[in-house]
């Protein structure tokens, strides 16, 4: 027999009703049908027999009929059978219960041009069919537990692995986080009653300009009463340009039929998160084992859209919003004179902050940083937080691990070594050990320490404008700070050589060859150096000196020269390592040399406090000879575990290739924009670490107020960047490596306006 037969046997049976047609509807899990009957219309649904199914299904008929019974209009209506049963079990061998359902007639939402009014009704009508609901309860619904009802949102946790793409995989884990964060430790104090608990685009029946009904009841649950308008707003909102702008509509008109509570509009965007995330990993659960049921994915691309918009947005900001929304006043946060005054009591005003005025920071996630007076922030500027602000990975490595072990490096414990051998098998066969640290700075010392004890010599070569750290053999290496007005200045055993800048230096006019050139003034600066030299230390792109690249050539005329003297060759990848500069791992690749030391630190565990030399064996050969190295904290276990997880998300995401996309297109992006505003004289850089050098209009004279300006006028536009180099009007920008083309494109967009009001002004 076939369904259409075994249906159309089942209404005459069971029903009295002869139909004229019997057509399939769209659907999840069950079988829907819509009956035609003369003028009549039913929708017939069947459902594989299971116990505990049928016994929701019957409390959905028992919800409904409550809805029905105190005046509430526009629902379904179940259908009784002529035995007075509003459901049956089939007795054939494969078991079935079927339903019958009065079909309503409207306009879905999904197919209608939303206006206020109408998303307003939407509202009203929500809050309505809530509180008539408060007077209804089911022990069955109580005890029901499933992925769609927002409370248990982590049993969509397995479901993630079908989700194709890394970086959407890591964004739910984000958003998953979140929750159990922000939102589980609430779960006691927030309402809960039975809500509808589907109120998409396509359940939802409008006429005029007004919601005329809800059709569905199938996801109905005993769940926070907030779930009912989160789900609501998520597919209001997910295909909106401005979100937030019809949030605050739909919660107005909500809120004045049934108050929402402090507490509810406080966990509201993580539980709009929580909808998105069910959505899509259930969309990908059901691609990947029913291919052919388009109905389970029909709003995927729009959830995801959504997710990543709800991202930019902001816990921050959303919360700021539904709060306004129900004329509650914004949360109180200091001022920033309150915060400075309370931070010179205890800290020196030598620690500095960024920007005439400075931000107070509460949150981030990868690209954006939220502001306590509900700002979000595209970071353009950070590069500590290499693979993102807050990973989902990177924090529960943390997690995970400081809940298990964390101790020194005296005792065995398996990360050190995973770890060290991870680390390595991303450098060239000749760098075979590993010292872990604290920070880049620590990192830097240990080098010219090891270097010397290696060497036996004392003096080191370093590049003008260079920075290295903040300990004080790190200090006596930074030209940019022992040069420094309040500097030490330069030490004895410290031979300076210039900057090859191939913008405005000496071979400007020569760029092919300038790395050559530059190369060769410094080999016979060493030869005419009286000490031989212990080491020579450079960034591949020298970062205070304002984003400057070497030159192609430039160290391989410098390494075998030092290396001839006895003296090792040190490359500090403290801000150019772990795939920023997109067409290599390491910035030293791109120059064509290996280096004997390499400095680390910044990025290599996404910000918490670690750092590491790695060298040739020779060289650690001969530090082994020298008094005990120890490191309290380097390499402890929750660092190493941290590292770890921040190498797996680079290569899961791929993010070195996106450095070198999204890089090459803000590169050519700003080369654009120059060709438009002359006083940007010259981008630089490689992958995403990139210089933009201000000057004077159609010259190469430093033009460090504009640079001022352009920094704090487009921090007022919510975009970081900063400044530097040594007349500080070099706007650097080195975001977390998920930064994104659409990322850029709001850098250029308002680098244009900022530019464009200067020139106007």
């Amino acid at each position: 027999m076939t369904i259409h037969s075994e249906i159309e046997h089942f209404l005459k049976e069971h029903f009295g009703i002869k139909p004229d047609e019997i057509k399939p509807l769209d659907g999840y899990h069950n079988l829907n049908f819509l009956v035609r009957s003369g003028d009549n219309k039913f929708v017939y649904k069947t459902y594989p027999y299971d116990k505990e199914l049928f016994d929701i299904t019957s409390a959905e008929n028992d919800a409904i009929n409550h809805l029905k019974n105190v005046g509430f209009k526009r629902i379904p209506r179940p259908i009784k059978t002529e035995s007075g049963q509003y459901q049956f079990r089939s007795s054939s061998q494969k078991q079935k219960t079927h339903r019958l359902l009065s079909y309503l007639e409207g306009d879905f939402l999904g197919d209608t041009v939303h206006t206020e009014s109408l998303i307003e009704s939407f509202g009203a009508y929500l809050a309505k069919m809530n509180v008539h609901l408060q007077s209804f309860d089911s022990y069955v619904l109580r005890a029901r537990q499933w992925p769609w009802d927002l409370q248990y949102v982590e049993m969509n946790r397995p479901l993630i692995q079908d989700i194709h793409n890394a970086k959407d995989r890591n964004l739910v884990l984000y958003f998953l986080q979140q929750y159990e964060e922000q939102v589980r430790p609430y779960h006691a104090a927030l309402r809960k009653q039975v809500i509808h608990n589907d109120a998409n685009e396509w359940n939802v029946l409008t006429n005029n300009d007004k919601v005329a009904g809800i059709i569905d009841f199938g996801d109905i649950a005993h769940s926070f009463l907030i779930n009912e308008l989160a789900i609501a707003l998520t597919y209001t909102c997910y295909d909106k340009e401005n979100p937030l702008y019809w949030a605050k509509i739909l919660i107005k008109a909500y809120h004045q039929v049934l108050p929402l509570k402090e507490l509810e509009i406080q966990v509201l965007y993580y539980q709009i998160a929580a909808r998105l995330c069910t959505s899509v990993c259930n969309s990908a659960h059901a691609k990947k084992t029913n291919p052919d049921n388009n109905y389970a994915s029909v709003s995927e691309q729009k959830a995801w859209q959504m997710l990543y918009k709800w991202l930019s947005i902001g816990p921050i900001k959303a919360e700021h919003t539904f709060r306004s929304a129900i004329g509650l006043e914004p949360k109180q946060f200091k001022s920033t004179h309150q915060l400075l005054n309370k931070r010179y009591e205890h800290i020196s005003k030598i620690l500095s902050t960024s920007y005439k005025e400075p931000i107070h920071m509460v949150r981030s996630a990868y690209q954006y940083m939220y502001a306590a007076d509900g700002n979000t922030y595209l970071d353009a500027y950070n590069n500590i937080p290499h693979v993102g602000h807050s990973h989902p990975k990177v924090v529960k490595a943390g997690q995970d691990q400081m809940a298990v072990l964390n101790t020194n490096t005296r005792y065995l414990y398996d990360h050190l070594s995973a770890y060290a051998e991870k680390l390595l098998s991303k450098f060239p066969n000749s760098l075979k050990k590993v010292f872990f640290v604290n920070s880049g700075s620590a990192a830097s010392d240990l080098a010219i320490r090891m270097a010397n004890y290696h060497t036996k010599h004392q003096h080191i070569m370093i590049l003008e404008d260079g920075y290295h750290g903040n300990t004080q053999v790190s200090i006596d290496i930074s030209d940019y700070k022992f040069n420094n007005p309040k500097g030490q200045g330069q030490k004895s055993h410290i031979l300076k050589t210039p900057i090859p800048n191939t913008f405005n230096g000496k071979y400007r006019s020569d760029k092919d060859n300038a790395g050559y050139l530059y190369g060769k003034d410094a080999v016979d600066q060493i030869k005419r150096h009286s000490e031989p030299i212990s080491a020579f230390i450079a960034e591949p792109i020298v970062g205070c000196a304002g984003q400057v690249p070497l030159p192609k050539g430039y160290l391989q005329q410098i390494y075998p020269v030092i290396r001839a003297e006895g003296g090792l060759c040190i490359s500090d990848e403290v801000q150019t390592g772990f795939g920023r500069v997109g067409n290599a791992f390491w910035g030293f690749e791109l120059l064509d040399v290996v280096p004997d030391i390499v400095v680390l630190g910044k990025p290599i565990a996404n910000g918490h406090p670690m750092g590491a030399v790695v060298c040739t064996d020779a060289v650690a050969s001969s530090f082994e000879q020298g008094v005990e190295f120890f490191s309290s904290f380097g390499g402890n276990p929750v660092s190493c575990a941290i590292a770890s997880a921040v190498l797996d998300i680079i290569e899961e995401e791929n993010l070195q290739l996106n450095a070198k996309i999204v890089g090459d297109y803000y590169q050519s992006r700003l080369l654009e924009l120059a060709e438009k505003h002359t006083c940007i004289g010259d981008v630089r850089g490689s992958g995403l670490f990139i210089g933009i050098e201000v000057v004077k209009n159609n010259s190469t004279t430093p033009d460090p107020e504009l640079a001022s300006y352009i920094k704090n006028k487009m921090k007022a536009r919510h975009i970081l960047i900063s400044t530097d180099g040594p007349f500080n009007n070099v706007i650097k920008t080195k975001p977390p490596l998920c930064f994104s083309k659409d990322n850029v494109d709001q850098v250029i967009v308002t680098l244009d306006h900022v530019l464009s009001a200067y020139q106007g002004a």
